[in-house]
């Protein structure tokens, strides 16, 4: 993965998500394969994607004691995804425990799964985080403190929104990850999001890579919405 626009494969049925992926003829795509997907088809769904020759970012935002996160994470390098993450909440001592567990599982010769934390999700607003969270920093100085926890742990980025890629890489270095959910075209109706930005705007930002879920997925035309999103992030509009 370098640079890649992630597709977010969130569909309620196998049949669905077959159809969606048909269209793509043989391209190979970078994809997301979150709690719904992993939860109905389970592994046979990675393995069946990993043959088709597409990337994939397991999203299961694992967070749990330091244990049990290692040795899910060792069980899931096994399966050869590209990018996987926790959440960075549980800590500096259950990341370093994902990335150790990452490393054990990975089959010699082979590099282990990118490993990125989750600062705070971008359905999370201002608000939520003062009332609901009852964290008293702002949303710029708690995803910066996650994401030095991150680095610290040994991890090779985090997810965020495209709002506070920069802050997070003067924190943590240029060469940080940046995973930006979140991504909409101007036209588009946002949902469920709150910190929520166009594919040229991550670009100009600095995110590393962007991943857009309904506005291509839910779209009348999967396949253009797709390369208008992929011409912007590129920007070539």
């Amino acid at each position: 993965m370098q640079h890649p626009l992630i597709i977010a494969l969130d569909f309620d049925h196998r049949q669905k998500r077959l159809n969606f992926l048909e269209g793509f003829g043989e391209e190979t795509l970078d994809l997301k394969v979150g709690m719904e997907g992993f939860y109905r088809e389970g592994i046979p769904l990675i393995e069946e994607l990993k043959q088709q020759g597409h990337r994939i970012f397991l999203d299961l935002k694992l967070h749990d004691i330091p244990n049990t996160v290692g040795r899910a994470m060792r069980a899931l390098a096994e399966l050869e995804i590209d990018l996987v993450n926790v959440h960075a909440a549980g800590g500096k001592k259950m990341m370093a425990a994902a990335r150790d567990g990452l490393e054990a599982g990975t089959r010699a010769g082979k590099s282990r799964p990118r490993l990125i934390g989750v600062t705070q999700l971008t359905s999370t607003s201002e608000q939520m985080l003062t009332d609901e969270l009852l964290i008293r920093d702002s949303m710029q100085e708690t995803v910066t403190h996650y994401a030095k926890l991150t680095a610290d742990a040994g991890l090779d980025g985090v997810v965020c929104s495209a709002l506070e890629v920069d802050t997070v890489h003067q924190a943590c270095g240029k060469d940080f990850l940046t995973v930006t959910p979140g991504i909409r075209l101007a036209t588009d109706d946002i949902g469920d999001q709150h910190r929520v930005v166009t594919p040229g705007q991550a670009k100009s930002y600095g995110s590393w890579g962007i991943v857009v879920g309904r506005s291509i997925t839910q779209a009348s035309d999967p396949q253009a919405a797709y390369q208008r999103m992929k011409q912007e992030w590129e920007g070539q509009s």
